[in-house]
């Protein structure tokens, strides 16, 4: 009986599924993303995670613990170099697995698995989690917002009332400027049609002389 037993033995020996997880997880870390069936990518998660995590501190103890399940040098180095130095700030979850449909062989279920942070088309399209509000926080707000408008609203009403009597002064200057033009000119029409008078009996003396 299998109680308490969760094991995917993945019908292989011992040393054959150690193995058989060994060459999947460097060729994961080397390809960043490998096709093979649901079962061994469930167990391959389980087996290089561990190995990642590993991988963030840089000492020679966790070189050889890593370099003891993966026996590839090269591999160990990028390990170390270049993949621990991009998932530096992901407390975990290096690995994301996608089902692709049955294999039409045995109609096995396939899928691939792949580095988190070298999927350039999913960080994209990634957006920022909002922030939840709560009760507490819309009060605080609300607090916040009134003290800073009240201060605001008061200088608002000092400034109209400064500017107010300036706009008066400013309004009565030209009505004062329009009225004396308007004064000027009406003693001008006067003074243009004053001289035509005199020039009637003028006309009309030599006439007179002649006729006597």
């Amino acid at each position: 009986m299998r109680h308490n037993n969760k094991i995917n033995h993945l019908g292989r020996t011992h040393s054959h599924r150690d193995a058989l997880l060994s060459n999947m997880a460097v060729s994961l870390l080397k390809h960043k993303r490998i096709f093979t069936t649901l079962a061994k990518a469930k167990e391959l998660r389980q087996y290089v995670e561990p190995l990642i995590t590993k991988s963030k501190e840089d000492t020679t103890h966790s070189r050889r613990v890593v370099f003891q399940n993966l026996r590839d040098k090269y591999v160990v180095t990028e390990l170390f170099k270049d993949i621990s130095q991009k998932i530096g700030d992901r407390p975990g979850g290096y690995t994301r697995i996608i089902k692709t449909g049955n294999r039409l062989g045995d109609n096995a279920s396939m899928c691939f698995i792949e580095l988190v942070d070298y999927n350039d088309l999913m960080l994209k399209d990634k957006k920022a989690p909002e922030k939840t509000k709560t009760r507490r926080s819309r009060r605080k707000s609300d607090a916040t917002a009134a003290k800073t408008e009240a201060p605001k609203a008061a200088a608002s009403t000092k400034k109209a009332v400064v500017e107010a009597p300036i706009e008066e002064t400013v309004a009565e200057i030209p009505e004062v400027a329009e009225v004396e033009p308007v004064e000027q000119e009406n003693p001008v029409a006067e003074t243009s049609e004053t001289p035509e008078l005199p020039e009637t009996p003028a006309a009309e003396t030599p006439e007179t002389e002649e006729a006597q």
